[in-house]
């Protein structure tokens, strides 16, 4: 049967059976749900390493994903040792540990200020750049601060 993609068909008219058809698009919403939440947990992974990249947006992205798409990959993502605690941290309103928050804002302004003088020659790429890191400093200090290290 060809279907034409601009004329509306009743059920009767589809290949699929009512009940078939529904199954089949859960099953490719879900799987659309599991590619995401896999692509935001590899972004968020190279977040961890890249002071410009952001961690922890990416993971829950990746758990709102997971937790619609998937159970087994949304509870294995919270029991992470490396991911779980960013989710339950932001889950439960705790702060970020004074440690870290200068670390990250020290990498940050460390990577960026390197990129602006020695590796970019445009003069609205160097502006945009020092915007991103005012605005991503600007979050790391508005977070709440943690008691624990």
């Amino acid at each position: 049967m060809n279907l034409n993609p601009f004329r509306k068909y009743s059920r009767e008219q589809r290949e699929l059976p009512p009940d078939q058809d529904i199954h089949f698009v859960n099953k490719v919403i879900k799987a659309i749900l599991i590619i995401v939440g896999t692509l935001s947990l590899g972004l968020g992974i190279l977040g961890m390493v890249l002071p410009v990249l952001p961690t922890t947006p990416f993971l829950l992205l990746s758990a709102a994903a997971y937790a619609r798409g998937s159970q087994r990959f949304y509870h294995w993502l919270l029991g992470n040792k490396w991911f779980g605690h960013y989710i339950k941290n932001y889950r439960e309103g705790n702060g970020i540990p004074r440690k870290a928050k200068i670390t990250a804002i020290a990498m940050l302004w460390t990577t960026i200020l390197s990129s602006v003088i020695f590796f970019i020659d445009n003069v609205y790429l160097k502006g945009l750049l020092i915007v991103v890191a005012l605005a991503v400093t600007w979050h790391l200090l508005v977070i709440k601060t943690s008691q624990t290290n």
